[in-house]
């Protein structure tokens, strides 16, 4: 059994197809999978990763830094004002961004550092 995953951000559907799973940390709920015949559910997404088992057998890895994800009937939409897949990322960049995230936490920079950390650490975490 299948159900259809969008993954949607302002600019366009990241994703689109069907999956047999969807597993996604909440806000408040932690850790929470998604399977065909799930019941209904509405929750806000934590700064981390979202993993989708495609119907093919592959699965997709996005960064999600906040959002929401709603479960209803044979659908998962997962909306987030930004969204990042795996095949996206650079590696790179990403260590880059939580270093400099990490020595302004340190030295107490930036207000903004401990979003840039988190941000930064779901990147990684999406590419392990």
């Amino acid at each position: 059994m299948t159900f259809q995953v969008e993954l949607v951000s302002p600019e366009r559907v990241l994703l689109s197809g069907e999956a047999t799973m969807v597993l996604a940390r909440t806000v408040g709920g932690g850790d929470i999978a998604f399977l065909p015949g799930h019941a209904p559910f509405l929750g806000a997404l934590e700064m981390d990763i979202i993993t989708i088992k495609l119907a093919d057998g592959t699965t997709e890895v996005a960064a999600v830094h906040g959002g929401f994800i709603s479960v209803n009937e044979d659908r998962v939409k997962i909306l987030s004002d930004l969204a990042e897949l795996k095949s996206g990322l650079d590696a790179h960049r990403a260590q880059r961004a939580q270093e400099w995230a990490e020595d302004a936490i340190r030295k107490g920079d930036d207000d903004s550092a401990e979003a840039a950390l988190r941000r930064a650490n779901a990147r990684l975490k999406a590419l392990a």
